[in-house]
């Protein structure tokens, strides 16, 4: 019954994880909008999400381990930014600097927006799904 569960919520569990990691780095970009030699940095959300999904189904085959989250026991090197789910990347320059700052501050507030909705969307149907299957075992 739980991995059926696990199962029909790893989705949206993955994505609003990444989706907090991408906020982190944009959050982390506007900061340093006026620091010196600062390069923006970001996540390929598609590339992050196979990462995550591909994780969860490696570890549904390992016993030792409870939880995507749960370090590897063989694992001598650190993880990376929040998890690992997806290695953060250099934005391409969009308009050069003299101080050699690479964030635009348009560009870091649409994503910052663009992001925070659609981490709300997913919000929102995960908990649609949580009420489907309240209903369900309910017999409403």
């Amino acid at each position: 019954m739980l991995n059926k569960l696990d199962d029909a919520l790893s989705f949206h569990q993955n994505a609003l994880r990444v989706r907090g990691q991408r906020q982190e780095l944009i959050a982390a970009n506007i900061a340093n909008a006026d620091t010196p030699n600062f390069k923006a940095r970001d996540i390929d959300f598609k590339a992050a999400m196979q990462n995550a999904i591909a994780g969860a189904n490696q570890n549904a085959n390992t016993p030792n381990k409870t939880s995507a989250m749960h370090l590897d026991a063989t694992s001598s090197s650190t993880p990376s930014f929040s998890g690992g789910l997806g290695e953060p990347l250099f934005r391409k320059i969009a308009q050069g600097s003299v101080d050699g700052n690479t964030v635009d501050m348009d560009v870091e507030r649409n994503q910052f927006a663009d992001n925070s909705i659609r981490y709300e969307a997913s919000l929102t149907m995960i908990n649609a799904q949580l009420k489907n299957m309240l209903a369900a075992i309910q017999g409403s």
